[in-house]
């Protein structure tokens, strides 16, 4: 691959694409499942190359056409001061994702060894230890290799990607049922 077409894909272009395929998905040229499948291909494109053919059988959007601009969302230009909020966003997002179910769990088993021991008068050994400290090291390094391969954007991405289906399959529904004839009968 030679050119524009060997050169990796930006954020940017990506949305850009996906952009106009739910413009030709409003307009009626793509269906409910061939927009889904070049959405997909779309967000895992790594190169021009693959962005491309998307669009390829579809006409250029008119001025008039084109979408007015939205407020920057989480893959807005790098200049963005929102961009930044939202990366801090979606990191706590994660983290809370990765640890609540260990924390919630820690606190049930030391409420556990808290009431056994306030019941035997006596301290027992603090066995959470053996429940806390092997799950805790697992999370420790699943949390810095996530946050060092990005795993919170890319589940942010993926997360919009689903939004943006569901909102495209509800605009679907609404579209053929305004398009369908009026079933009721006339009045006698």
């Amino acid at each position: 691959m030679d050119g524009r077409d060997g050169m990796r894909a930006a954020d940017a272009d990506r949305e850009a694409v996906a952009e106009r395929l739910r413009a030709a998905l409003n307009e009626g040229r793509l269906d409910l499942h061939e927009y889904d499948e070049r959405l997909q291909r779309a967000y895992a494109a790594r190169t021009y190359a693959e962005l491309d053919p998307l669009l390829s059988d579809l006409p250029p959007m008119s001025p008039a056409a084109q979408p007015a601009p939205q407020s920057p969302g989480p893959v807005a230009q790098p200049s963005s001061g929102r961009l930044a909020s939202f990366a801090i966003g979606d990191t706590n997002r994660w983290l809370g994702e990765v640890w609540f179910p260990y924390l919630k769990v820690l606190a049930i088993v030391v409420t556990i060894w808290g009431v056994t021991s306030l019941l035997s008068q006596d301290l027992l050994y603090f066995w959470p230890v053996w429940v806390a400290g092997p799950w805790g090291v697992v999370l420790v390094l699943r949390t810095v290799g996530g946050l060092a391969a990005g795993e919170p954007r890319r589940q942010a991405i993926e997360r919009e990607r689903r939004r943006q289906r569901k909102r495209a399959k509800r605009e679907h529904r609404r579209q053929l049922r305004s398009t369908e004839p009026d079933k009721t009968p006339p009045p006698t």
